[in-house]
């Protein structure tokens, strides 16, 4: 059965019933309808005394084309933990169309770990990217107008990017103010996809309204010929971009399949932003549960080291455990395997390709935190490759097997019994690097304790960019944007055994998210549609059903 019939399939409660079990005031709650809500930030002041709950992150290791099933180990691992009796809470990121209609496929899960309504999930939702996608280009149409209207501020190079949340390449470079009339400057301009707009990383970083405005407000839009920032705050923008988000502001709550509360918010890629769930859903999670199961996107080195070294800081919150992904078909594919051999049995591969596994345990520990290592168990894998690699990780890392895809949170238990376990034992979480020290030192700690590169290098962009910001950009963490695929930016260098740099391309400021953006290798913040992209196989039938999304 596919994911969607599962889903369709499910008994649901009406949302009320959900946030009621909670202890959420009816009137801190606006339903979307008899399935989802959005729970009002102002209730987080009722819950500033309250003792937050115990913080699981699940990452994983490098992702392959096979897909790990890192949500729908979230998914599962806080469905077991209620049923042993842990008052749980999921937090998530939102799906983005782009993927949805392109390669990658909906963010809810799969089999008998899923979120719903899985459809409105993966597709509309609440509409908060549409309202991050509407704040974007007000503003990219406020800076263009004042330009049109006599550029009193002096705007020599605009560098804020239009969005849209859709893979669409033919947006990479555009050419704008092409209509003729009077007073129009023509000029280069470019698209973001929407959940890498600095607008997103705003949103899921800010701590109340006052927040998301003072931060909004920061954006630097452009530059004068002198070299001087113009802000948003400068075009007296900030007011009405906030407007436009106030409703988006609030987390989003749905249900997983056996009814419980998943907080849905926010939803920057990982590998080309800081890939993390909003601050104020985790947040509240914290004080409404006693466990909250969170997810970083992507590979540790990219989602966990965002997670860890940006997110950490705004949250004033470390994890208590770490649930680090895996399939052996995974392991098999970081080995060597070509994608279409790794469901055969190939123990050789499987001991190849652990050092990536064990790579991203070693790096979770160099924070000082507690990995446990999950497998997702395939009905391919044989139990000649489980035992090589129980074998592989006995004595050096906690670890479970995983069988929640089919039998829901029961085929997660055992693990969820270990989670609680680590959860009491001691840490001493320290983020990988000191923010007072300079843009380079930070990149060259990431590049060499997480990533395990030999060194770094820059091209004459970057180091004109390092130039221009680093005096602004001071004791800001670093968001370093590459591929998810490796641990290297070159995403066919799968086993990194050969030393290797990372090839700094660029360097921006996001003044308002208050982060560095380091893009690595060839890195792309508009994707591109496959040659047959999943938008060919949705569909609706005659009864109204969406069909094809996976």
């Amino acid at each position: 059965m596919e994911d969607i019939e599962i889903a369709r399939n499910a008994k649901l409660k009406n949302i009320n019933e959900i946030t009621s079990n909670l202890g959420i005031p009816e009137d801190e709650v606006e339903p979307y309808g008899k399935y989802k809500a959005k729970i009002s930030i102002n209730y987080l002041n009722q819950l500033k005394d309250k003792k937050d709950g115990k913080l699981i992150l699940v990452t994983a290791i490098n992702p392959t084309p096979l897909g790990e099933g890192k949500t729908t180990t979230s998914i599962g691992l806080s469905d077991a933990l209620n049923k042993i009796n842990k008052k749980t809470i999921l937090t998530l990121r939102e799906p983005s169309l782009g993927p949805v209609f392109g390669i990658k496929g909906g963010a809810t899960g799969g089999g008998h770990s899923q979120v719903a309504p899985m459809e409105d999930i993966n597709l509309h939702f609440t509409g908060d990217i549409h309202a991050i996608t509407s704040a974007n280009n007000l503003l990219s149409a406020i800076i263009d107008n004042h330009i049109f209207q006599g550029n009193e501020l002096g705007f020599d190079k605009v560098v804020w990017k239009r969005c849209v949340d859709l893979n669409d390449r033919a947006l990479r470079k555009v050419e704008i103010g092409l209509s003729g009339e009077k007073n129009m400057s023509p000029r280069e301009d470019s698209f973001d996809i929407t959940v890498a707009s600095e607008i997103m990383a705003i949103l899921c970083l800010a701590t109340s309204i006052e927040d998301l405005k003072r931060r909004l407000g920061n954006i630097i839009v452009g530059y004068t010929k002198e070299s001087k920032p113009i802000t948003c705050h400068d075009l007296k923008a900030e007011g009405s971009l906030t407007v436009l988000l106030k409703d988006a502001l609030n987390p989003n709550i749905v249900q997983t399949l056996e009814n419980n509360p998943a907080i849905i918010h926010g939803g920057p890629f990982a590998n080309i932003a800081h890939g993390c769930n909003s601050v104020l859903a985790t947040k509240m999670a914290l004080k409404l549960g006693d466990y909250v199961v969170t997810e970083a996107g992507f590979g540790a080195d990219l989602g966990a080291e965002k997670f860890l070294d940006i997110k950490c800081r705004n949250l004033d919150k470390s994890p208590d455990a770490v649930v680090i992904v895996a399939t052996l078909r995974a392991l098999k594919y970081h080995g060597g395997v070509a994608k279409e051999n790794v469901n055969l049995k190939n123990t050789e591969a499987i001991k190849e390709g652990i050092h990536n596994l064990l790579k991203h345990v070693e790096n979770i520990r160099k924070y000082g935190l507690n990995p446990i290592v999950a497998i997702n168990k395939f009905t391919s894998d044989t139990e000649e490759e489980l035992d090589v690699l129980k074998k592989l990780l006995e004595g050096k890392v906690e670890y479970s097997l995983l069988e929640n895809w089919a039998k829901g949170g029961e085929g997660a238990i055992y693990l969820a019994k270990k989670v609680v376990n680590i959860c009491e034992k001691e840490k001493d979480f320290k983020p990988i690097y000191e923010l007072s020290g300079s843009i380079r030192e930070k990149i060259e700690t990431i590049a060499k304790e997480i990533y395990g590169a030999t060194g770094i290098t820059y091209s004459e962009q970057a180091i004109y960019d390092l130039e221009k910001i680093e005096k602004l950009a001071k004791n800001m963490p670093v968001c370093i944007a590459k591929t998810q695929y490796s641990f290297s930016d070159d995403p066919k260098n799968l086993l990194c055994k050969e030393p290797f740099n990372i090839n700094v391309t660029s360097i921006e400021i996001k003044n308002g998210a208050e982060f560095v953006v380091v893009k690595a290798g060839k890195i792309m913040t508009m994707p591109g549609l496959p040659k047959n992209p999943a938008a060919e196989k949705i569909d609706i039938d005659e009864s109204g059903n969406i069909i094809g999304i996976f």
